[in-house]
């Protein structure tokens, strides 16, 4: 993996380096910027110490709040972020062990990959669908079946956070969502 998608070179390395980083910054990844959610995993790994599931999970729920909540917060929710994070490293450590690639190594089509996926604390469905297209595409997570368990996600363009990978994805990625959003207001 060689992700760019935070802005901070230390961030991104988090991302290359711990396959749960990914998983947190995905889930953090809503109304709050994508940049800035997917910084959620350096920022925890540089207060707490580890990236371990097992230990995230059984982290006294207080302290860990706190340490979310510090400037520069994980999240524009940190509280709230802070108790689905727990959540998810104790899925992640009673389901897979503590190892997150599991949750798609082990996937053998892309609709079992799906339904992982949507097991997540925090993954919708439409959640879900961006995260098997990123692995897809920055990952290449492609077991039989990803393109249509993605959805349009799946497509080639700049729809979501599967399609950056460097700032001038990024903007691209925005000026879909802007004019996506526009065009809803439009017919709305």
């Amino acid at each position: 993996m060689s992700f760019q998608m935070t802005g901070l070179p230390e961030a991104d390395d988090v991302l290359d380096h711990y396959p749960f980083a990914v998983v947190v910054g995905m889930m953090l990844d809503q109304q709050y910027g994508m940049e800035h959610a997917f910084r959620g995993g350096w920022k925890v790994l540089g207060r707490f110490g580890t990236l371990d599931p097992a230990a995230i999970a059984a982290a006294d729920p207080e302290e860990f709040k706190t340490l979310c909540s510090q400037p520069p917060a994980i999240h524009r929710f940190p509280g709230s972020m802070a108790a689905r994070l727990q959540e998810l490293a104790g899925l992640v450590e009673s389901k897979y062990d503590g190892d997150v690639t599991r949750l798609w190594t082990e996937a053998t089509t892309g609709a079992e990959l799906l339904k992982r996926v949507q097991e997540l604390p925090g993954f919708g469905k439409q959640k879900a669908q961006i995260f098997v297209a990123l692995l897809a595409k920055q990952v290449g997570v492609r077991p039989d079946g990803w393109e249509k368990a993605a959805g349009d996600y799946a497509l080639e363009g700049y729809r979501s956070v599967a399609d950056v990978v460097d700032e001038a994805s990024l903007q691209k990625v925005r000026d879909y969502k802007k004019q996506k959003k526009a065009a809803a207001k439009a017919a709305g």
